[in-house]
Parts: C-alpha cells; sequence; structure tokens
C-alpha cells in the first residue's frame, strides 16, 4: 500500500500562482517528491514558472536551498586542519579567473576545493578550458580531492552526483520552460551546490552587462544580495562583487587559448583586467578564509602561484609543460581604417567563439578545444588601416562565416578622439559584511 503524501503538489503551485507563500513543510516536500518522482515534470514546470512570476521572500528561498541540500550528500573539510574558500562565477565572455585564482589562493595555505561546472551557450566552461591540457581529468573521487587538497592546497574538478540531485533535475527543467531567469531558483541553484560542497567562505563574481547572464546591473545586484544572504545563514562567510562584462575579458575566448591566457598571469603578465579581477578575489578569498594582508601580487609575480598550478595540473594527470592544441585553420579580421576601436561587445563574440565549436549547444555535445577567437585590441587602443583586430580560429573552415555574422556591428572604429564605450568599472560594487 502506497504512503499517504503530506501534501498535494496541485494545491501548492495554486498558492504560487496566486502569489501566496509556500510553508518550509512545504516546500521540503515538493523538493523531495520532484527528487523521487512523484511530483511531475509538468507540475514543477507549473511550479517554477509560477515562481518566475510571483518570486519568493528570503524565507522561502532558503527554505527552497536547504531543501535541495538536504536532497543529496554534504561534504565535509574539517579534516584538512585548514581553512577552505571557493569562488563562484554567474559566467561570461573571456572569464577563465578560476584557473589562475585557485592556485593563487592555496599559496597561502587556505585550500580551494573549486568544483567547476561545463560550459553551455555563449559563456564556457572551467573544466572545457582545463580538458584541453593533454592528460588533465576532470573526475576525481573524494579521496583523491582530498589528497590534492592536503598535498597541493587546491583542486579544480568535476563536482560529484551526490551533491543537490534536486538542483539537478530542476536545473534542466528550467532550461526547456523558460525559467532561468528567476531569482529565486537561480540563487537557490547556485547556492545549495556551493554550500553541499562544504567550503568554509564563499566569494561570488556576479556578472552585469552584455555578455552576462542577467543583463541588468540592478537585477545582478538582487542575485548577489540574495546569494549573500544565503550563504550567511548557512553560517559560510560570503561576499559578492559585482563586476562588468559589457567587455570581454582579456584577450583571448576559447579553451585551450584561454588556458594560455591564465599561465601568462600566473607569470606574472597577462591582460591588466584579468590580473585586477584575480588580484581582487583572491584578496576576497583569503580576508573571508582569515588571512589577512596576503601580498597576492608578489605570489603571481615570483612564481608561487605558478609552481601550484603546474602541481595541481600533475595531480589531475596533465602535462603543465605539453604544446597545447592549435586551430587547422584561422581568419583574420583587420581594421578597414585608420582610428581608434570604440566599441566591442562581449555577447557577440562569445556567440561567435560558440559557433566556432568552442561551446556547445547540448550538454552531451563535445567542444573543439583549439576552437575560439584572439582579441589584439581593446576598446581605447589606436589601430591603423590594415591592422589585425581578432583572429578566428576553428578546425572547419565553414565555421567562419557565421562566425562573422555574430560579430558583424558589434564592433566599431571611430576617429581619434571619439568617445569609447564606457562599461564603467571592471569591479562596480562589493556585497556583504
Amino acid at each position: 500500500m502506497n504512503a499517504v503524501e503530506a501534501f498535494d503538489a496541485v494545491d501548492l503551485i495554486r498558492t504560487k500562482r496566486d502569489r501566496g507563500e509556500l510553508s518550509t513543510d512545504q516546500i521540503d516536500w515538493l523538493v523531495d517528491a520532484y527528487t523521487r518522482g512523484y511530483v511531475a515534470d509538468e507540475q514543477m514546470s507549473a511550479m517554477t514558472m509560477a515562481i518566475f512570476l510571483n518570486g519568493m521572500t528570503r524565507r522561502e528561498i532558503r527554505d527552497m536551498t536547504m531543501a535541495m541540500i538536504a536532497s543529496g550528500e554534504r561534504m565535509d573539510f574539517s579534516g584538512l586542519g585548514k581553512p577552505t574558500t571557493d569562488k563562484h562565477s554567474t559566467g561570461g565572455v573571456g572569464d577563465k579567473i578560476t584557473l589562475p585564482l585557485m592556485p593563487l589562493v592555496a599559496c597561502f595555505g587556505v585550500a580551494v576545493p573549486q568544483l567547476s561546472g561545463r560550459g553551455l551557450g555563449h559563456t564556457g566552461g572551467t573544466l572545457d578550458k582545463l580538458e584541453s591540457i593533454p592528460g588533465w581529468r576532470a573526475e576525481l573521487s573524494n579521496d583523491e580531492m582530498f589528497a590534492q587538497l592536503r598535498d597541493v592546497g587546491g583542486v579544480i574538478c568535476a563536482a560529484g552526483t551526490g551533491l543537490a540531485p534536486a538542483d539537478k533535475k530542476l536545473y534542466a527543467l528550467r532550461d526547456i520552460t523558460g525559467t532561468v531567469e528567476a531569482i529565486p531558483l537561480i540563487a537557490s541553484s547556485i547556492m545549495s551546490k556551493k554550500i553541499a560542497e562544504g567550503t568554509g567562505a564563499l566569494v561570488l563574481d556576479v556578472k552585469f552587462g552584455s555578455g552576462a547572464f542577467l543583463q541588468d546591473i540592478d537585477r545582478s545586484r538582487e542575485l548577489a544580495r540574495t546569494m549573500v544572504e544565503l550563504g550567511q545563514d548557512a553560517g559560510v562567510a560570503t561576499s559578492a562583487l559585482l563586476t562588468n562584462m559589457n567587455v570581454p575579458l582579456g584577450l583571448t575566448i576559447g579553451n585551450a587559448n584561454e588556458v594560455r591566457e591564465s599561465v601568462e598571469v600566473l607569470a606574472g603578465g597577462g591582460p591588466a583586467d584579468i590580473r585586477e579581477l584575480t588580484i581582487a578575489l583572491a584578496r576576497e578569498m583569503l580576508e573571508l578564509a582569515g588571512v589577512a594582508d596576503a601580498d597576492v601580487e608578489a605570489a603571481l609575480d615570483d612564481g608561487r602561484a605558478m609552481d601550484t598550478w603546474r602541481a595541481s595540473i600533475r595531480a589531475q594527470g596533465g602535462d603543465p609543460d605539453a604544446a597545447l592544441p592549435v586551430a587547422r585553420e584561422q581568419h583574420v579580421v583587420t581594421a578597414d581604417r585608420d582610428g581608434v576601436l570604440v566599441r566591442q561587445e562581449a555577447l557577440p563574440f562569445g556567440i561567435a567563439a560558440w559557433r566556432l565549436g568552442a561551446g556547445r549547444a547540448r550538454k552531451e555535445d563535445p567542444v573543439q578545444h583549439a576552437a575560439g577567437i584572439d582579441l589584439h585590441v581593446k576598446p581605447g587602443d589606436v589601430v591603423r588601416s590594415g591592422q589585425p583586430l581578432f583572429t578566428l580560429h576553428a578546425d572547419e573552415p565553414a565555421r567562419f562565416a557565421r562566425a562573422l555574422d555574430a560579430v558583424a556591428g558589434a564592433w566599431e572604429i571611430g576617429d581619434a578622439g571619439s568617445a569609447v564605450q564606457d562599461g564603467g568599472p571592471l569591479i562596480a560594487e562589493r556585497i556583504g559584511r
């Protein structure tokens, strides 16, 4: 005989549809019943749309997050004997910050369990980038992860399937029902995984602007505040930086080429914006973990961060000295006049890199590690007629036409003295504590 269910999904859907509040018990039941298959996808689709349209209170979002954590296992790093700190980015174009950031923070005796994901659409996945390194593997057992955190100090790897399985099921549903952008659902999705991961401190890099997941800064701020509150309510030291994604980050968009740029940063060089954001996030992560006044710039410049990077790549089977893949074909776009680059929109360049093969349309699609775009100039740079502006890389030349369609009108050369696209400062605001 079947057990009697505590609630009815239709009643809960009606409550949220009519702008009512769901109780803690109702939310606990809903998440559990959906995870075990009692609540059907079409019912949860109706619920996610009701949440998308009518929102949730802070208490409801907290309950949703905790119920999703309770659907799976929680990791515990207390046995490491050192503080843990992590970073999550909402994703953008050319955002390879995790790669130099993890080894930089790990230099200071803090463990960095960076459980990362794969890219979908125009935002690249950290694991896709690292898998362009010959031999490197993303899938680690919990024992391997703990050993690497103990011996190297940091790890970037795939999250285990046991963490917040309710989120995995719900995320796939949101993706096909037009409810991805619901802030209560984004916040509970991200934070359920990060809290379940067991880190003691968490810094959120929440993007806004043309290449961001949420383009409007006010919505990005609302998301950041919601996630900081969720972390703090769960006993995780949490803060957020609101960062600008109107212009691509750095000079590379893709996988292998982003690894090359990350290694340049670890060698004390690299583009100024990548270095600035890496240093700012490292300081924030270390401060939350209880390490004050760390000289993170010195650790980039003197090779300590590079040593930790090389050790982490080797620990996961990769060869830090191996040649990275290079695309078979390239197409260079040059300036048609003298002047100044006054505009360079992030989103179209992200879409172009995706069309070249750097990203995927479905989770199961492979990525082409050598595909992508190298930018040779950024807004404000003086250019000469015939000078390369950017280079497209792909294994199949047939991909160039659609990539060029994506960036048509996405950049502009003006006369000397013209107003240059002003996306504002790279780091717009700090939220938390």
